[in-house]
């Protein structure tokens, strides 16, 4: 169940509202561009390791209430976390700060570093998902994983600080919300990536393990 959100801008007017889902739409037509918007540059080359894995940063971005942020891919049904490659000579912290703000349109100081993964989370991509200039070369994405605590408010978030914006529609969800929306390749890594990340927020061990595996160990018994 997604809690319904009601932004108030800085002057107290009432912003837009949460349909009932709890999902905040944006328009795509004419899109709308946010105070200090970037613009991101198109690049014909990816970085990649020896296996090649392209070094990447993926965002869990949390409320007050620990909640997280889901984005909708643009024109999609599937909703994921923020995430982008490392560009060269980029620290992933850098990277992350600047897909921040490229994908929601929020700065450093509208959030607070709570964790981040020890090491490289990985995925491969299927075939069919992959350019046909790079399937000789490209497997899928290694990624560190930083969890960030907004400071600001849902007033903040901006999903048209770039020219290509990722998402079109955002919501905030439970910690353990099952993973069924995410494309099914990434959701290993997800789930890797929260169980992780989790040590951060709860104190006890049974918190720190999806909540949704209960679910489904009854069901393999069935």
């Amino acid at each position: 169940e997604f809690r319904r959100v009601l932004f108030r801008s800085r002057d107290g007017r009432q912003g837009p509202r949460a349909n009932r889902f709890g999902v905040i739409e944006t328009s795509l037509a004419p899109p709308r561009r946010c105070d200090n918007a970037v613009s991101q540059e198109i690049r014909g080359s990816i970085m990649l390791d020896r296996e090649g894995f392209r070094p990447n940063v993926g965002i869990v971005l949390l409320n007050p209430h620990n909640q997280v942020f889901w984005g909708k891919r643009l024109r999609t049904h599937s909703w994921q976390f923020p995430q982008g490659g490392i560009k060269h000579g980029e620290s992933p912290e850098q990277a992350m700060f600047r897909e921040l703000h490229e994908e929601l349109g929020l700065f450093r100081e509208h959030v607070r570093i709570v964790g981040r993964t020890r090491d490289w989370l990985r995925y491969e991509v299927p075939k069919q998902w992959i350019r046909r200039e790079w399937r000789d070369t490209y497997r899928g994405q290694k990624q560190i994983w930083f969890l960030l605590r907004l400071v600001g408010r849902d007033s903040d978030v901006c999903l048209r600080a770039s020219d290509h914006p990722e998402f079109d529609a955002w919501r905030w969800s439970e910690y353990w919300v099952p993973l069924d929306s995410v494309i099914e390749f990434k959701r290993s890594v997800y789930e890797q990536a929260l169980t992780e990340l989790s040590r951060h927020l709860f104190q006890r061990a049974v918190d720190r393990k999806p909540q949704w595996s209960d679910s489904r160990e009854e069901n393999d018994k069935d």
